[in-house]
């Protein structure tokens, strides 16, 4: 197992170059001068050569490529234009609203959608299984938008049992009072594309021959259930969890915009909205070691759930 984590951090490093590359073309040729966006409209010829010479792009290429390249080496992306606030300080500030509402939301989300799927594929094909496919599906085409509007005036305004806004000092104090509206309404729009995908893998389980075997040998239909045909179905579960963890924090941006999160969704629709260049490459290249990341966890997760799998 060393040699393979070894070989596939290795296997990172030109991963990650192709991203550091692409980002730099991406944000220096297709996005345009930074310059002219800083200087605003009324501005002058001196002014914005001056903006230039402070961001260093009047070097040539090659030069801020390298530049760039020791900020990812370093984790030091400079200060963002718009604030002047140093780019790790912000992720580092941001980074902690945000995995307070993800984190118990992808764990719930997680927990439910097993359950729930698990229970549908036991009584398959029945008027029960066919009702909770049409309820996923109605879920499925309602916009998250609506469920935000919905659960903020109900359960907020009307009923006033959560806050409609707002962010505390305390963890407790974020994760039960301002988290728990946001972590419902996450919830309610990801707990159905999860239980019609999860069904599907228990499904495709339950027709295999390990399972005749084992309701040939007596075994109940619980134990086959959660025991043998979970274990199977984990390895697609795994690798459909793992895959979305990183945008998980990407994703959140309406749910932390409209509850007024400080988080890193909310961090990337300003970022975006001031052309803040550092703080969106900074946030694009550790979304990209992140998803390499889990891709590696998700790997290792597969030996620990099936130890039939190798490493190879």
């Amino acid at each position: 197992m060393t040699a393979y984590i070894i070989r596939r951090l290795w296997q990172m490093i030109p991963t990650m170059l192709g991203v550091i590359l692409l980002v730099f073309v991406l944000f220096n040729w297709v996005g345009g001068d930074p310059a002219y966006v800083l200087a605003g409209k009324i501005s002058n010829q001196e002014q914005i050569d001056n903006i230039r010479r402070q961001l260093g792009v009047d070097q040539p290429m090659w030069v801020q490529l390298w530049i760039f390249i020791k900020q990812v080496l370093t984790a030091d992306f400079g200060a963002s234009w718009s604030t002047n606030e140093k780019v790790g300080h912000i992720l580092a500030t941001r980074l902690g609203p945000s995995l307070t509402v993800l984190v118990p939301l992808l764990i719930l989300e997680t927990l439910f959608a097993i359950a729930l799927s698990l229970a549908v594929a036991y009584v398959r094909g029945s008027l029960t299984d066919r009702v909770v496919m049409i309820v996923c599906t109605v879920g499925l085409s309602i916009s998250i938008l609506v469920y935000i509007i919905v659960f903020q005036y109900f359960f907020a305004y009307k009923l006033g049992w959560f806050p409609v806004q707002g962010w505390g000092n305390g963890f407790v104090e974020n994760l039960f009072v301002y988290s728990a509206l946001p972590i419902l309404i996450g919830l309610t729009v990801s707990i159905a594309p999860s239980l019609r995908l999860y069904r599907t893998f228990f499904l495709d389980e339950i027709n295999q021959d390990y399972v005749r075997t084992a309701r040939a040998k007596g075994l109940s239909e619980n134990r086959i259930m959660w025991v043998h045909v979970l274990r199977n179905a984990s390895i697609p579960i795994i690798t459909n969890l793992m895959s979305s963890l990183p945008g998980l924090l990407l994703g959140s941006f309406l749910i932390e915009r409209f509850f007024s999160i400080p988080g890193i969704g909310r961090e990337v629709i300003l970022a975006v909205e001031r052309s803040d260049f550092p703080v969106i490459k900074a946030i694009t290249v550790y979304v990209a070691f992140a998803t390499m990341a889990t891709n590696l966890l998700a790997d290792l997760m597969y030996k620990a759930v099936d130890p039939r799998v190798q490493f190879k």
